[in-house]
């Protein structure tokens, strides 16, 4: 028996029961079905960004990002029709057409399980942004950022209210940055990390994390942060 404050939905052919307010994102979990995400995080405001989430539901002429569309009363919803599909593929090949996705396993796992290929829009425009290396806790490589807006959010009203970073730009040229394109120390940044642990891609990385990759061995970077000499070792 269901409550006023419940509604009963079908997502892919099954019923579901869920309180009024849930997104069918939440509501697609409870049947087992994990819908996939870039741009959504757990910490940050759903804004549908990135479109990979949409499911198509039935009356509504366009698909629907699952992300923050509220679940309705007897709702017919597919997650996995054809033309579901069919979109998320085209998303991930034109992300992968002008992005660099070699840090983005997630993303890599969805080209992998859409059969999506990176190669379908050979004459795509890449991203050619130079590596931004202004402070001492991490680097900004923006060929390998998908504009999720995870960064931009931890850092204003979803958790440091800091306002460091924002988009700028419009169009393809489109592109996280700073006010006034300041380096990140001469902005209102307080160096707190939560930007970097939420990206997906690569495209903020901790500088210790970048160093470990080039080689260079953990005692040689506690050296280089620290700004000591080295010392010799004694023969």
């Amino acid at each position: 028996m269901t409550t006023t404050d419940e509604i009963t939905l079908d997502i892919d052919g099954k019923s579901v029961t869920v309180p009024a307010g849930t997104t069918l994102l939440e509501a697609a979990k409870q049947i087992g079905e994990d819908t996939p995400t870039i741009c959504f995080h757990e910490a940050t405001t759903a804004n549908a960004i990135c479109r990979i989430c949409v499911v198509e539901v039935e009356g509504q002429r366009v698909l629907q990002p699952a992300c923050i569309v509220e679940a309705v009363a007897d709702m017919q919803v597919q997650t996995r029709s054809e033309k579901v599909i069919r979109s998320r593929k085209s998303i991930l090949e034109m992300l992968a057409s002008s992005v660099d996705l070699s840090e983005a396993p997630e993303i890599q796992t969805l080209m992998d399980d859409y059969d999506a290929s990176a190669e379908r829009f050979p004459d795509a425009q890449r991203r050619n942004i130079e590596i931004k290396d202004d402070n001492p806790m991490y680097i900004r490589d923006y060929d390998k950022c998908v504009l999720c807006w995870r960064c931009v959010q931890v850092c204003a009203d979803d958790a440091q209210f800091t306002y460091a970073i924002n988009f700028s730009g419009r169009g393809y040229e489109t592109e996280i940055g700073t006010f006034f394109d300041q380096t990140i120390p001469a902005s209102s940044c307080v160096f707190c990390g939560q930007c970097v642990a939420v990206c997906p891609t690569g495209a903020l990385k901790p500088k210790r994390e970048m160093f470990i990759q080039q080689g260079i061995s953990p005692e040689d970077i506690t050296v280089m942060s620290s700004g000591r000499k080295k010392r010799k070792k004694r023969t």
